[in-house]
């Protein structure tokens, strides 16, 4: 694959655009709350701060439940499309908020709408990026793609459910390797449920929590590798393909 080093003016104005937009809206979520002091609004980046959010947006979330998902929602959306870290955070703030099942389904819906509007503006835009930012993993990920398209869907599953690579680069360099978005959204919205089952299940003890650390234990850890192991077995077994041994695949998440 040939490296393309250009980034042209227009592509740097389509995200200050879509950036705009998430402002913009955003803008509209705070105007339509009531006057209060909101210089507890930011995104969290520890744990101590999620929690001084939690307490503060509990007594919103019921009498304003509208502008507090649209909210949530922009923002969660925003992160996954610029690659921001720190939805993890998120997820954990959705299951302090909105429980088991609500917490789940609020954050399966944002994070594929965050990852789908991340893969559309890779494709516009995302190749001198990519090559820049990760040209080792993405020569990886392009063979493997290649090497299983027959049963990619199985194979994407896998990528979603284990940490095999980063979501972020799935994310922004599926497109420039050829993943087609229907597999991909697929992969996404359901490859994404384990891991934020127990994500959003540890936000509603989330004073309990000290630690990141403590969401996944070694346990949970294998539960996920095999569930992943699961899912890409047709992919292993399937004719005139050799499986790619684990230390590969771990080499590549550095």
């Amino acid at each position: 694959m040939a490296r393309d080093d250009g980034f042209p003016v227009w592509e740097a104005a389509l995200l200050a655009g879509v950036a705009a937009v998430f402002a913009a809206g955003l803008a509209g979520v705070y105007i339509s709350m009531p006057r209060s002091d909101y210089s507890f609004l930011k995104l969290p980046r520890n744990l101590q701060e999620l929690q001084v959010l939690t307490v503060h947006l509990e007594g919103y979330s019921s009498d304003y439940t509208i502008q507090v998902l649209v909210g949530y929602c922009a923002v969660y959306i925003f992160m996954q499309t610029f690659m921001i870290p720190g939805t993890i955070f998120m997820s954990l703030l959705a299951g302090a908020l909105f429980g088991q099942l609500g917490g789940l389904a609020l954050v399966i819906f944002a994070a594929t709408a965050g990852a789908s509007s991340c893969y559309f503006l890779s494709k516009l835009v995302g190749k001198p990026l990519v090559f820049s930012l990760w040209p080792d993993k993405l020569t990886f990920f392009q063979k493997q793609v290649a090497k299983r398209r027959e049963k990619l869907l199985n194979y994407m599953l896998f990528l979603r459910v284990t940490p095999t690579l980063p979501n972020t680069f799935i994310n922004f360099s599926s497109p420039i390797v050829g993943v087609p978005y229907h597999t991909f959204f697929f992969a996404t919205a359901i490859g994404l449920v384990p891991a934020a089952y127990v994500t959003v299940r540890a936000g509603i003890a989330l004073s309990d929590l000290r630690s990141l650390n403590d969401l996944y234990d070694p346990q949970s850890i294998a539960v996920l590798f095999l569930i992943g192991l699961v899912s890409v077995a047709p992919t292993l077994l399937g004719k005139n393909e050799k499986p790619t041994s684990a230390s590969d695949m771990a080499a590549n998440t550095n």
